[in-house]
């Protein structure tokens, strides 16, 4: 072969280079749009933050994995979405800044709806209606949230708990966790815990030798929501549709029953 004929078959295979190149990048049109991203068998995968040390809402079961009424809930909205949904745990004061990185594409880990979170957080519409507990040992007659002024009073770090006991000029000792903070009162480290009725409810119920007063707090009720990062309302808009016809085709109430064992609330 000439040096010519050597040119030109170097640059045509330059070219055939180039062209193989191209169709090799353009595989990634196919990538789900938003946050979401597909599994190698194409499937399309949600991942979801949550504290999983909140029965009976997430916990790990003996086999570690995610149980509760927010996984079920979550998983059955990801199917229905079309989502493989991925939990991945995290401690509850850190789940907002990870949402906001990017870390997930959504949050469940009743988390109430708060005019303030909402300043960094796009919720989707309530799907959990609660009150705030009272928890103590027996014999302590604690009725309202001003009676436990003076008193040790345990709150898990960043929830509406802390939020209530502050609110009455208490200043509380804070857990990384609710079943942390209750399993110090039981070891007699706090005189009382304030959290989430159903957390507080389980609790006792799962210790009941323990003779743990349980009492409705005087506060205002309150409504989890999902949390998605500002502006990713195309996920939260989906979210919401589900929501709505699983209240309306009986799934949600499934879901609540399995967990609460009556008929959940109309809110």
């Amino acid at each position: 072969m000439s040096k010519k004929g050597l040119r030109l078959a170097t640059v045509f295979l330059l070219i055939l280079s180039l062209v193989a190149l191209a169709g090799c990048g353009s595989s990634g049109a196919n990538a789900p749009a938003g946050n979401s991203n597909s599994a190698g068998s194409g499937e399309k995968v949600l991942k979801v933050g949550s504290d999983i040390a909140y029965a009976p809402f997430e916990f790990f079961d003996e086999k570690h994995e995610a149980q509760g009424f927010d996984i079920d809930l979550m998983k059955a909205i990801g199917e229905d979405l079309g989502y493989k949904v991925e939990f991945k745990t995290s401690s509850f004061d850190g789940l907002p800044m990870s949402l906001a990185n990017g870390n997930f594409d959504a949050v469940i880990s009743a988390m109430t709806i708060t005019p303030e979170r909402a300043k960094s957080i796009l919720f989707s519409d309530k799907y959990f209606q609660t009150v705030q507990y009272i928890a103590s040992k027996k014999g302590s007659n604690f009725k309202t949230i001003a009676d436990l002024k003076g008193k040790r009073v345990g709150v898990q770090l960043d929830t509406t708990g802390q939020f209530v006991v502050e609110d009455q000029g208490i200043t509380p000792k804070k857990y990384d966790t609710t079943p942390d903070a209750l399993n110090d009162l039981l070891n007699g480290g706090v005189d009382a815990v304030v959290a989430d009725a159903p957390v507080v409810i389980y609790f006792a119920e799962k210790n009941k030798n323990a003779n743990i007063d349980t009492v409705k707090a005087d506060v205002d009720p309150e409504f989890y929501g999902i949390a998605f990062k500002l502006g990713n309302t195309e996920l939260a808009n989906k979210v919401n549709a589900t929501l709505k016809k699983f209240k309306e085709d009986g799934t949600y109430n499934n879901i609540y029953k399995k967990w609460f064992n009556e008929d959940a609330p109309k809110f």
